[in-house]
């Protein structure tokens, strides 16, 4: 009977593949073998092979995504039954499992007295557990985690050899005999009760997780959640809670069926969810927003924790503000003892930090704000005509920086790690850098970077260019958020230019300018900028972006003169005391940046509605402010006389007024969103039509905005545009090294044809 060899890529280790290939072979009366090596899978099986791939395909584990599947014919001698080998070492090029909540079975097992792991807080199996933060090369086996310094007892060791147990070769596999030990420092007893009791006392508790640190304490005790603010220097960021379950996350907000599906998943990232009145929460968790941000337990952990205590709790990333999340015991003991009253502590090494990931659900499906544990580092798969392209890296922008690796057609993008502005930060991101190359074993042949050339990244990504002495490809920043879009939504490399609108705080442009609301005439070959937002004034430079005053007397000042439009208006004799008139002075003068960033828009009249005025606390908080404010009218009427591209001024002076005559400032913000995303339909449309294009790309953090993105969308359609966003990859700048590698991949080809 005639043999194949079939070779499957994608995530197919460590997710309990082999085991299934085995158990439906056996069930068919197939001959043959399976084993890991570094492209995958690779079986070789006797009999009808389409029959055999329709069936696994079928049947393939929850964990598993096939990505390719390839098959040629073998004359390889074949056993007398169906066997699982040994793995092979080669060149990897399989996908590295992301982590996984915990399953169904072991959540029944830990919560169940006779079971031998009941109570075990590091339980897992194929179908949950750590994957990413633990792996420190390929093939994923035992030998090449974090779990290799705990050997299996005789009862563990069986079940990893059973294929016929769900346990088989899951390297993680522990139990209370064998595997990693959990502890309060300093406690005595059982420690999850005890860390419950200390909670319940309004105690903040570092928590060591699955990725990093949390800092935990009880959410409805304004007392400790203030404390948490005030140690963390964390004034009015919204911080994320973990309940229990569903049902108590229904408790707090609003919960359908999409936002169910995303709390339940595999991932089970943060969901930001619209909030409920009168929750018993403490009033600081989410100043002035009208989402909380809700994770249910991923990890037997959390789950243990959860049932002790039996309420919300807070569920924060364990550092101090804009320095990454802690995963070491000493340091987080160094790091976080100026603000955690106790640590809960365990004992097994925290490979890879993966900070929770973040997702806010949307009428077109969810808009994923921060890509990680949970979701990184699975691979975006891009278009066939990708697949000669040779490694290259990106090293992404410095803000919610990621990096990626581009292989032929895959791309995997790391786990989120952040902005590079702290010595700590940078550390972490040369970590990551290196252990990406190593876990990959990668050599690049090109490497890409942001336009921008102050950015640490750039500089990290000239560092690496001179060390492989492989050319580098800078990458203007709108550019490469249209490039992510159109790579992430399978646009071959030679397709046509689309529309692309880049909204976000700021990029570099390519006449030396700040960017940040452009139209661009864009393919991953390069790109020509069509149209903007007006270009006004920063007074100040960077303070204008922690100020949003600043940036409403630039607007203003820019739009309407600020001398013809003070007379009579509250909002501008309120800047006026400020010092505005000074300010003016500045942004007429050479000394003034000057940007176009839509971002900085948002500012702008979140300052003139009087819901973020003297200064940002974190990023977008003025932007967050403004959707929050704006969700909460049902007025979605348009300023319907300035809906034409470029009547900025129009949309300025209608706010204005509408401020002065003392409507709501809900209704004046939905006015804007909704003015706003009619003006940006009405130039994308008058240029594609110019250009005879049909599709619109849509990106940049301006668009994890669900009112201005279905807004916008809604319009395009309507014009008969087909609108292209990210399903996958965050709108911000998580996104930017997807985009960086697709266009260095266009210019790798086109110099290396």
């Amino acid at each position: 009977m005639t043999a194949h060899v079939i070779k499957v890529s994608g995530t197919v280790q460590g997710v309990g593949f082999r085991p299934t290939v085995w158990r439906l072979a056996r069930e068919m009366g197939r001959r043959g073998h399976v084993l890991n090596d570094g492209e995958g899978v690779t079986i070789l099986i006797d009999g009808d092979v389409d029959a055999f791939i329709s069936t696994l395909r079928r049947n393939a584990p929850p964990l598993a995504r096939i990505d390719s599947i390839r098959i040629e014919p073998s004359a390889a001698d074949l056993p007398d039954d169906f066997d699982i080998l040994p793995s092979r070492t080669s060149q990897p090029e399989t996908g590295i499992a992301a982590d996984a909540a915990t399953c169904p079975e072991c959540l029944a097992e830990i919560l169940a007295a006779q079971e031998r792991r009941a109570h075990y807080a590091f339980t897992n199996c194929t179908h949950c557990g750590p994957r990413w933060t633990i792996i420190r090369a390929v093939p994923y086996d035992r030998a090449n985690t974090s779990m290799a310094g705990f050997p299996l007892c005789p009862d563990c060791a069986r079940e990893y050899a059973n294929p016929a147990d769900r346990r088989f070769h899951a390297q993680p596999i522990a139990c209370p005999a064998c595997g990693p030990k959990l502890w309060l420092e300093g406690g005595a007893g059982d420690a999850i009760t005890e860390t419950a009791r200390l909670i319940g006392a309004g105690k903040i508790i570092a928590i060591k997780g699955l990725g990093g640190f949390h800092l935990c304490c009880d959410a409805g005790n304004e007392q400790a959640v203030a404390a948490l603010r005030q140690r963390k220097r964390r004034d009015r960021k919204p911080m994320a809670l973990m309940v229990r379950d569903v049902a108590v996350a229904r408790t707090l907000a609003v919960v359908d069926e999409a936002a169910e599906r995303l709390l339940t998943s595999p991932a089970a990232p943060i969901v930001l969810l619209r909030q409920r009145a009168n929750t018993g929460l403490a009033a600081g968790l989410a100043p002035g927003q009208d989402r909380l941000g809700i994770m249910l337990p991923y990890t037997p952990l959390h789950h243990l924790l959860l049932r002790a205590v039996d309420r919300p709790l807070v569920m924060t990333s364990g550092n101090l503000s804009d320095e990454p999340q802690c995963t070491d015991n000493d340091d987080a003991t160094a790091r976080l003892g100026g603000i955690a009253d106790h640590h809960l502590l365990h004992n097994r090494p925290i490979v890879h930090r993966a900070d929770d990931s973040v997702v806010r659900p949307a009428r077109r499906g969810a808009i994923t704000i921060r890509r990680a544990r949970g979701l990184a580092p699975a691979p975006v798969t891009l278009h066939d005509s990708f697949g000669a392209t040779p490694t290259l890296l990106a090293l992404g922008p410095d803000l919610k920086n990621t990096v990626t690796l581009l292989r032929g057609n895959r791309a995997v993008s790391s786990p989120h790690i952040g902005d590079l502005s702290t010595p700590l930060a940078r550390v972490d991101y040369a970590r990551t850098v290196e252990l990406f190359l190593t876990l990959h074993r990668a050599a690049p042949a090109a490497l890409a970077c942001d336009l921008h050339p102050d950015f640490h990244s750039t500089r990290r990504a000239e560092e690496l260019a001179a060390q492989f002495t492989v050319p580098l490809t800078p990458v203007q920043h709108h550019h490469a958020h249209i490039a992510a879009v159109m790579a992430e939504r399978g646009l071959a490399l030679d397709h046509a230019p689309v529309i692309g609108v880049a909204l976000d705080g700021l990029g570099l442009g390519s006449d030396g300018t700040i960017w940040g609301g452009e139209f661009l005439l864009a393919s991953f070959r390069g790109f020509e900028r069509l149209a903007h937002f007006p270009l006004v004034a920063q007074p100040g430079g960077d303070r204008a972006a922690r100020e949003p005053w600043r940036m409403a007397v630039a607007y203003v000042e820019a739009l309407l003169g600020w001398e013809n439009a003070v007379g009579g208006h509250a909002a501008l004799a309120a800047l006026k005391a400020r010092g505005a008139d000074a300010l003016v002075k500045l942004c007429r003068s050479t000394l003034s940046a000057r940007t176009t960033s839509a971002g900085r828009l948002f500012d702008a009249v979140a300052a003139l509605l009087g819901l973020c005025v003297d200064e940002q606390n974190y990023e977008g908080e003025a932007a967050m402010l403004l959707e929050a404010s704006a969700a909460r009218s049902s007025d979605r009427m348009c300023y319907d006389d300035v809906v034409s591209p470029a009547d900025w001024a129009g949309l300025m002076r209608h706010i204005l007024d509408d401020v002065q005559r003392g409507a709501a400032t809900s209704d004046i913000a939905a006015r804007f969103h909704s003015t706003l995303a009619a003006m940006v339909v009405a130039e994308a449309a008058r240029l594609a039509g110019q250009h005879g294009v049909s599709q619109v790309a849509l990106s940049g953090g301006c668009f994890n905005n669900a009112l201005l993105l279905d807004a916008v969308c809604d319009g395009l359609e309507a014009q008969g545009l087909e609108a292209l966003y990210h399903r996958v990859m965050p709108p911000g700048d998580g996104g930017v090294s997807l985009g960086q590698a697709a266009v260095a991949a266009a210019v790798f080809r086109d110099s290396h044809p």
